[in-house]
């Protein structure tokens, strides 16, 4: 039996989950895979906990509720160059301007051989083009399902349900808060203001919601799909962006009149070389497959060359679907190191 030793890095609410399915699937690994799966670290910025035997469900949890702050000394870096482990997942604060300490943890792991699971998005962003070189290089995986619209699949979609086919277009609704408010607003009458409310009242909305409902989830999204699946070298700044926040009631209510669904759609169109993406918001005919998209439920649409059109609706967004996306990786990697 093979063991694999496994970090998160950043153990906020995702990390958290991820932490949990890894000890309910224990015994998953074992069976289909002939696999002992030990989480053997988790960290924060600036403490951890670490047992190479495998880190204790009693210890996750007090340092989770920040009973036990862990080692102070035992920071990402030191510990990922001093250590050794299989897989790295990446749950971090997601910063869309130099990657963060996510940028620096997954180039480390990946020179130091070492597979690599992401689920926040900033490092993908700012560079995914070395992170993948690097990955490449060393002989190891960087997957990032987590970071790509979780439950609902996009990349992998591309590269492996479709392999072989050349897509010159995908459309899709990949941001679930986003299509709750504009649900709520159009189906319950609700005011922009108490849709962001009630969203975050069920923990589907950020405290800020901009990056949600001004259109920058998307725009990453899109951008770590064309660069991970289409080989683009596609910036966030190559995204033209629209959000949905300054909509009214006023504009709701014509929509309305005239049978009308808004919806915030991220697409990306093949013309020629030029791989063009862009996030708009989109009124749509109230029999267009999207129309149908209710709540959080996210959707994907792709146009292909031999394979013709493809529909795919649904998957949860929440924490959970992120972290199970995250392990959905890992699965891949241990189906791919058999």
């Amino acid at each position: 039996m093979k063991r694999w030793d496994l970090v998160i890095s950043g153990f906020g609410t995702v990390g958290k989950q991820v932490a949990r399915l890894l000890t309910e699937r224990k015994e998953r690994y074992r069976q289909r895979y002939d696999a002992d799966v030990r989480l053997v670290a988790v960290m924060r910025s600036k403490a951890g906990c670490y047992d190479p035997e495998g880190v204790s469900s009693e210890l996750l949890q007090a340092f989770s509720e920040e009973n036990c702050m862990g080692d102070m000394t035992f920071t990402g870096i030191d510990f990922l160059k001093g250590s050794t482990y299989d897989v790295l997942i990446e749950t971090g604060p997601s910063d869309l301007e130099t990657g963060g300490a996510a940028l620096s943890y997954m180039k480390t792991a990946l020179a130091a051989k070492r597979h690599v699971i992401a689920v926040s998005k900033g490092a993908l962003v700012v560079d995914y083009s070395t992170l993948s070189a690097l990955a490449r290089e060393h002989g190891v995986f960087l997957k990032v399902s987590g970071a790509t619209a979780a439950a609902l699949p996009t990349v992998d979609l591309l590269q492996y349900n479709l392999a072989g086919s050349d897509v010159t277009y995908m459309e899709g609704i990949f941001t679930g808060t986003a299509n709750y408010v504009l649900g709520a607003m159009m189906e319950e009458g609700n005011t922009m203001e108490t849709a962001i409310a009630r969203a975050q009242q069920m923990g589907i909305a950020e405290p800020d919601p901009r990056f949600d409902l001004e259109g920058w989830d998307t725009a990453s999204k899109l951008t770590i799909i064309a660069n991970a699946a289409f080989e683009a070298k596609l910036g966030l700044s190559d995204v033209k962006r629209e959000g949905i926040m300054t909509i009214t009631q006023e504009q709701i209510a014509k929509w309305k009149a005239e049978s009308l669904v808004p919806k915030l759609v991220g697409s990306l169109r093949k013309e020629g070389e030029v791989l063009k993406a862009a996030v708009e918001l989109r009124l749509l005919e109230s029999d267009h497959p999207f129309a149908r998209v209710l709540g959080t439920t996210k959707a994907v649409r792709v146009e292909t060359d031999t394979m013709g059109e493809l529909l795919v609706v649904g998957g949860k967004s929440d924490p959970v679907a992120a972290a199970s996306a995250a392990l959905k990786d890992f699965e891949h990697v241990l189906q791919q190191t058999r």
